[in-house]
């Protein structure tokens, strides 16, 4: 079956609106994310590769760190957020490289970017995209006992990583999009993503020190990430399709 018809308005004709007050357009809309969003995981169980190359790249950085700063405890403690925040930064740009490079081959981003709702499809894309890469949640649960650090102080990293996360994962789909079908495309998204990138970086590291204000001013990241990202990211497929 073509993709476009797993995104078919599920609405009648002649009807404005579903049972529970839903509109025909918010019913449409909802089951375009909800289809796009199975389809991302199951591609995720299908095809583990990347998902997991990107958690086994975020545990080995995390792994050798320590090795090579020659495993002062007091070293590792100072640098155990910053070490975290790098390797999921890098970790992320690894698992987006080829984001959407296998759907332009086989046709169906075209399909997708030609759907009812194309923005509600690019979403639940990008959800999947974001429960991949919150894999690095739980595996950042070795700085414990690489890092020598105390179990209280996790808290606050798992707390910085469930902020900027998804903000990350947005700006790598986002430098995935525009490097679309272009050479070098993993060092062009780099260079994109790296500079955009930073404010978060230092904020995430701000979270899981400590800094009160941090934690609000990467979740006001993260809000504008949502409002913004998706939109441009779908402007930068359209283009990149053209």
């Amino acid at each position: 079956m073509a993709f476009l018809d797993t995104l078919a308005d599920p609405a009648a004709p002649g009807r404005r609106s579903h049972p529970g007050g839903l509109s025909a357009t918010t019913a449409g809309t909802a089951a375009a994310l909800l289809t796009s969003l199975r389809r991302e995981l199951r591609l995720l169980l299908r095809e583990r590769f990347d998902a997991l190359a990107a958690l086994g790249f975020f545990t080995l950085v995390l792994a050798l760190l320590p090795l090579a700063l020659g495993g002062e405890l007091p070293l590792l403690r100072r640098v155990a957020p910053a070490a975290a925040w790098t390797a999921a930064l890098l970790a992320v740009l690894l698992g987006s490289l080829r984001l959407f490079q296998a759907d332009l081959a086989n046709g169906v981003l075209e399909q997708q970017l030609l759907a009812p709702a194309p923005l509600a499809v690019l979403g639940g894309r990008l959800l999947g995209h974001g429960l991949a890469c919150a894999l690095l949640l739980p595996a950042s649960g070795l700085l414990l006992p690489f890092y020598g650090l105390e179990a209280a102080r996790w808290p606050a990293l798992a707390l910085s990583l469930l902020l900027g996360l998804p903000t990350l994962a947005m700006l790598c789909a986002l430098g995935a999009a525009l490097t679309l079908g272009s050479r070098g495309g993993g060092m062009l998204l780099a260079l994109l993503v790296l500079p955009l990138a930073v404010p978060v970086l230092l904020l995430g590291i701000g979270t899981a020190q400590g800094e009160p204000a941090a934690p609000w001013l990467l979740g006001a990241l993260l809000a504008a990430a949502l409002a913004l990202l998706p939109w441009t990211t779908l402007a930068a497929l359209r283009m990149g399709l053209d």
